[in-house]
């Protein structure tokens, strides 16, 4: 395990060891049993290329409405419980004092990628965003506090955990693409990727 920092974004390499990555992957299996994954449209009426679910008080959500939170997955559910696997991780590095609302789940299949974005629609900002991957390794991209400029990028492996946190909270990040079959942790390969937030 070591620890990098690019731009202010922590990231703890091998966070997880491979045992704890299975039994993470199983604690999500019972997560998408009760909320299934959705493909949710952007604002601008383009279907987004990852697949998403969450668990929490609150879920991620986005249609032609905008970005948002709502209490209620698609199929009218209550979102599930956040493992205790990821709550343990949030204790560890984020806070014992207050837990987060969400756990946004997104599974990123060969072709999937996420374009240059701030994670802005939460009330305080002074929370950071917990990231952790599992699965195929993702070549993640951070760029500056405004859109445009230099940017640095650095491939996260399965167990990898990120703190989006401080000075960094609203840097513009993504993903650009996905190394298949660089992970056996899914039997159909593929990226998932949890980003914790506290909401209200």
């Amino acid at each position: 395990m070591s620890e990098i920092s690019i731009r202010g974004v922590q990231i703890i390499q091998g966070a997880l060891s491979p045992e704890a990555q299975k039994t993470l992957v199983a604690a999500l299996r019972e997560v998408t049993r009760q909320a299934p994954l959705f493909s949710p449209m952007t604002p601008y009426g383009k279907p987004m290329s990852v697949q998403m679910t969450s668990a929490g008080r609150f879920g991620w959500y986005s249609d032609r409405s905008g970005y948002r939170y709502r209490d209620r997955h698609p199929n009218g559910q209550a979102w599930p419980s956040i493992p205790v696997g990821v709550l343990n991780l949030w204790r560890q590095l984020v806070s014992a004092e207050r837990d987060p609302d969400c756990c946004l789940i997104n599974f990123y299949k060969e072709k999937a990628r996420m374009g240059m974005h701030q994670d802005r629609d939460e009330a305080d900002f002074s929370w950071p965003v917990l990231s952790v991957s599992l699965g195929d390794d993702a070549l993640f991209r951070i760029g500056n506090r405004t859109r445009g400029g230099k940017t640095e990028s650095i491939w996260l492996r399965s167990g990898d955990v990120a703190v989006i946190g401080g000075e960094a909270r609203l840097v513009y990040h993504g993903v650009d693409r996905i190394r298949p079959g660089s992970s056996s942790l899914l039997a159909k390969g593929g990226r998932i990727n949890l980003t914790c937030r506290v909401v209200t």
